[in-house]
């Protein structure tokens, strides 16, 4: 079914729909509330604290449009019984076309610095006409082009009477577990009648969407084929010469990593194996002792990047330590006759190493002999693309390293098709990077600083979170930070960086940056795993507030990979009791691991697993609220309808269908 199909839904109206990824009647029940107007608890502005998050119903006298200034913006002079106060919305002119004269539910922050001028900055709407016979909780949907919250909430409405969505549990286990039916739990979560309806209804989604994934990482593991074909000969003396050659002695996780792969790569099963740790916790020189078993082994070895420059970084590196091997670099930007070399260097075996991007694994790159690939899954490299390696080598033993700490626990879950290998101690051989929240009253002083160290020879980052403003709340975008700097720092060599750039360009900035032609980089969350830049000694995070703790812990690791003492500062955009909780706990604690248990904590499964966890695969998800105890329920009721003796034959076409639609959406 279409979803012109459903009434009031024309051809423009779809294809704003469509630019949300949103194409059937099911994709409209997925399409999950960003948030809930509760109309029952509307407050008054005057009862209202700076930086609270309220609902409140007010008249709109005068819509003021001004498109000339520094940040264009709209202002509304707004009435709320003898009081009077002023919304505005930055870098949003269409409100002003959609903002009429009369009276409307405004949700959004409010903002009293100076206890005078009461404004609510860049507040959704909604005309009280529009919700007039709404009662209750009511959903607000994220929204594209022309479309409006009644528009998608009659749409939702309509779809939820068509769709049917069956659960892949078997029904006694629903039984046992006392599961409504998913037909209920989206009813719930779109038209519901209270907050436990909402609460209710989301677990019993997330549920669902969590044992599928966990049980198609079982069908995967499973049904792999993993008996090894090829046999090691590198031994333990020859190894531990290898390692000598870092020039530091490797922590206890580093030997105990390097003796596990050891272990694997010595088994009748191939190596499948995730290696997480730290910052810096060396799992990059583990790897590359996992490329010396096999190339001592007399096999080929590949080591996969994310961007040509990483890649490029990786070849430095390797050249390094494997100087008797021959090592190539294989990009998109490879030239095509240096292509055609490299190509037929490894179709027959006399290039030993090559390091390179997804362009490893194109359909015209044959090896001799690939035994050993190292590839990152922060980057989207997940089953699919480990499997186009496997296919360059027949039996392919795979590492892959994860630069995001997440709790133990939880890697067995979201790794399900891998083996786990944790590096648990503390990062060696670096200074740790002194942490500090910076006030409103001390940036001048912070920027200042800035520049008395880039005139030394020190480097800085400044880190914006999106490109744009945000709908929601006062944000800086990267591009009017980077303007704002250049006025403010006028000796000071400034680039911009962001994800709409090409890749290419984004690559000539880093490399850039590296090489000192810049002594500050504004940039969006693009580098948090990134080149390595030993001068970059200044970390800057605005809005720091809005990260998550375990990437703001990856965007401080930045910093700090030379020898020079270096500093983050945090710049909250406000200042509530969970703002300052949260930077508390990054400014206090450097343990990757600990700050994941407590981003965990703060920020439920929903936020902390949509998104990051599983790169795109669950993000349709992400705005349903749910305890963590929801996964491992998942994971239990995983476990025992593979155990207890049911029929999983069609639970298992069905999970691998809805994981490869999952990953589709990951792909693209």
């Amino acid at each position: 079914m279409k979803l012109s199909e459903l009434r009031f839904i024309s051809d423009k109206r779809e294809k704003d729909f469509n630019k949300m990824n949103i194409y059937t009647p099911e994709d409209l029940v997925r399409h999950y509330p960003r948030d809930y107007l509760d109309l029952r608890k509307a407050t008054l502005l005057k009862d209202a604290y700076h930086n609270d998050v309220i609902l409140t119903k007010c008249e709109v006298l005068n819509v003021e449009v001004n498109r000339y200034a520094r940040l264009p913006y709209v202002k509304a002079a707004c009435r709320q019984g003898d009081n009077f106060f002023t919304a505005i919305w930055f870098n949003q002119l269409y409100v002003a076309n959609k903002l009429k004269l009369g009276e409307y539910l405004f949700y959004g922050r409010v903002q009293n610095k100076f206890g005078m001028d009461v404004k609510m900055t860049n507040p959704s709407f909604e005309s009280v006409d529009n919700v007039t016979g709404l009662k209750g909780i009511v959903p607000v949907y994220t929204l594209s082009g022309g479309l409006t919250q009644g528009i998608v909430r009659t749409a939702v409405k309509q779809s939820l009477k068509f769709v049917r969505i069956d659960s892949l549990i078997p029904p006694a286990l629903r039984k046992k577990y006392e599961l409504m039916s998913l037909a209920e739990a989206y009813f719930k979560v779109h038209c519901p009648e209270n907050v436990e309806d909402v609460k209710r209804g989301s677990e019993r989604i997330a549920l669902e969407e969590y044992f599928i994934l966990i049980s198609a990482f079982k069908v995967i593991k499973g049904g792999r084929e993993d008996a090894r074909l090829r046999k090691y000969s590198v031994t333990e003396e020859e190894i531990k010469d290898f390692v000598n050659r870092f020039g530091f002695a490797f922590t206890e996780g580093q030997n105990a990593a390097v003796s596990e792969i050891l272990k694997v790569l010595s088994s009748p099963h191939r190596m499948n194996m995730l290696l997480q740790g730290d910052v810096g916790s060396g799992k990059t020189a583990v790897a590359l002792t996992g490329i010396f078993m096999a190339v001592k082994s007399g096999y080929q070895a590949a080591m996969l990047a994310p961007t040509e420059v990483l890649a490029r970084q990786n070849a430095e590196l390797v050249k390094k330590y494997f100087p008797e091997y021959r090592v190539e670099l294989l990009t998109g930007a490879t030239k095509a006759a240096e292509k055609r070399l490299i190509k037929s260097g490894l179709a027959s075996g006399e290039v030993h190493i090559v390091c390179g991007t997804h362009a490893v694994i194109q359909s015209d790159v044959a090896f001799a002999n690939l035994a050993f690939a190292v590839c990152d899954e922060q980057h989207r490299f997940g089953v699919e693309q480990r499997a186009a390696l496997l296919d360059k080598g027949e039996g392919c033993d795979v590492l892959v390293m994860s630069a995001t700490p997440i709790p133990r626990t939880l890697s067995l879950i979201f790794y399900g098709d891998l083996d786990v290998v944790t590096i648990k101690d503390k990062p060696r051989l670096r200074q740790e990077i002194s942490t500090s929240v910076i006030s409103e009253r001390k940036y001048g002083d912070m920027l200042r600083y800035v520049a008395e160290q880039a005139g030394i020879g020190n480097q800085a980052y400044f880190v914006c979170p999106k490109i744009e403003g945000d709908e929601e709340g006062t944000i800086m975008s990267v591009t009017e930070l980077y303007d704002e700097l250049r006025a403010k720092m006028p000796s000071v060599r400034i680039a911009l960086l962001h994800g709409k750039m090409k890749d290419k360009e984004k690559d000539a900035i880093m490399s850039a940056f590296k090489n000192k032609e810049y002594d500050c980089l504004v940039s969006t969350t693009v580098i948090e795993v990134g080149v390595d830049v030993p001068d970059a000694t200044i970390m800057i995070i605005y809005n720091a507030e809005r990260f998550g703790l375990s990437q703001l812990h990856q965007l401080r690791g930045r910093v700090g990979r030379g020898d020079k003492k270096s500093y983050c500062f945090l710049l909250p955009g406000t200042n509530g009791e969970d703002a300052r909780e949260r930077l508390g706990i990054i400014k206090s604690c450097n343990d990757g691991f600990k700050i994941a248990e407590e981003d965990l904590r703060l920020r439920g499964g929903g936020e902390f697993f949509g998104t990051r966890q599983s790169g795109r695969m669950l993000s349709e998800i992400k705005n349903l609220r749910f305890p963590v105890e929801t996964v491992f329920t998942a994971k239990a009721v995983s476990d025992e309808a593979f155990s207890g003796g049911y029929d999983v034959s069609a639970l298992m076409r069905a999970a691998l269908s809805r994981y490869e639609q999952l990953a589709g959406v990951a792909m693209n």
